[in-house]
């Protein structure tokens, strides 16, 4: 991830508290480099799944209209426990499958005195990182989430023993943060559509194995100063915004050498990420694509790193990507 991401987010990307589903235990949680995080997240889901047991959390309620923000209560000072939960209201639409993605709304408050620390309701952010598979997910959420239906809100107590959070307010250690499933769809795991036929011929070929991942054939190519954006697959989703998080599988070459440089496909797991955190190339191609498209991306170091190196690529590379867009929220 770290070969997608701006050079000036290399220490930040995850300096901030991580969002509700890594909390919970989806993959590794806490401050660090996005590529410490890149190879160590399947490694640390995988360790958790095996020893994280939930417990039920009396105490708390919730009022108001399904799939709505609801009105929280619980005597304070709250006592709060990592791993424990509370289905605060039974849902009426649809139940969780597994392969759903699911969007959720959420509101952390603080345990110490009921004042709410963050919400997505008011600027309509949901989170919709979530998908229910046990590869990515961590076995008992999702014994807890399957089966869910949509508009059902959980409380989950958080105890936040990392250095960075999403506030300043010394509140912030113990909270709660309660959830609504607002909505779900069927994750992709790769690019579906139809197929594009008017390619141009002297662009790279790409060719993809029986699981979807692509090799590249930079076929004489000879990268210009211009950015080349060729949509190869056509998907039938909604459109790509500049200011939105995409959850994508990829893999980038160098087209001075076709030497792979980095590849989610070979991590087992797509990568989400905010389009105002890549490169300057990635955000030009991808915003305006749509959902289910497969996009090769020939990114000049303009747009690119320009004469930094950064790890396995070198000062003023032209890089090749070929990205598959399973979401964007």
């Amino acid at each position: 991830m770290r070969h997608i991401l701006s050079k000036h987010q290399f220490g930040k990307a995850l300096s901030v508290c991580c969002a509700l589903t890594m909390c919970l235990g989806l993959a590794a949680c806490g401050s660090g480099s996005a590529s410490d995080s890149s190879s160590s997240s399947a490694s640390s889901s995988s360790s958790a799944s095996s020893s994280v047991k939930l417990s039920k959390m009396t105490g708390v309620e919730a009022k108001g209209e399904l799939g709505k923000k609801p009105t929280v209560s619980f005597s304070k000072p709250f006592d709060v426990q990592n791993n424990t939960y509370s289905i605060l209201q039974e849902g009426n639409g649809e139940a969780l499958q597994d392969g759903d993605r699911v969007c959720a709304q959420s509101i952390a408050i603080s345990a110490v005195n009921g004042s709410e620390l963050d919400s997505t309701w008011e600027k309509n952010t949901p989170d919709c990182s979530m998908v229910i598979r046990t590869s990515s997910m961590n076995s008992a959420y999702y014994n807890l989430l399957k089966g869910q239906k949509i508009n059902t809100t959980i409380a989950f107590g958080i105890k936040d023993t990392s250095t960075s959070t999403a506030t300043t307010s010394s509140n912030a250690t113990t909270y709660l943060m309660v959830m609504t499933l607002v909505s779900k769809s069927k994750a992709l795991t790769r690019a579906e559509g139809t197929a594009v036929t008017d390619i141009p011929s002297n662009l790279p070929k790409v060719t993809l194995d029986k699981t979807g991942k692509p090799s590249l054939d930079m076929n004489d190519y000879k990268p210009g100063s211009d950015m080349v954006v060729q949509t190869l697959i056509k998907g039938s989703g909604a459109e790509v915004k500049d200011t939105q998080t995409v959850s994508a599988n990829y893999t980038g070459w160098l087209a001075s050498t076709g030497k792979q440089f980095d590849s989610s496909w070979d991590r087992g797991t797509a990568t989400d990420f905010s389009l105002s955190q890549v490169i300057s190339g990635w955000k030009q191609g991808l915003a305006g694509q749509t959902v289910g498209s497969q996009v090769l991306l020939i990114i000049p170091p303009s747009l690119g790193y320009g004469s930094e190196a950064q790890s396995s690529i070198p000062a003023n590379s032209t890089l090749v990507f070929v990205v598959d867009i399973l979401a964007a929220y």
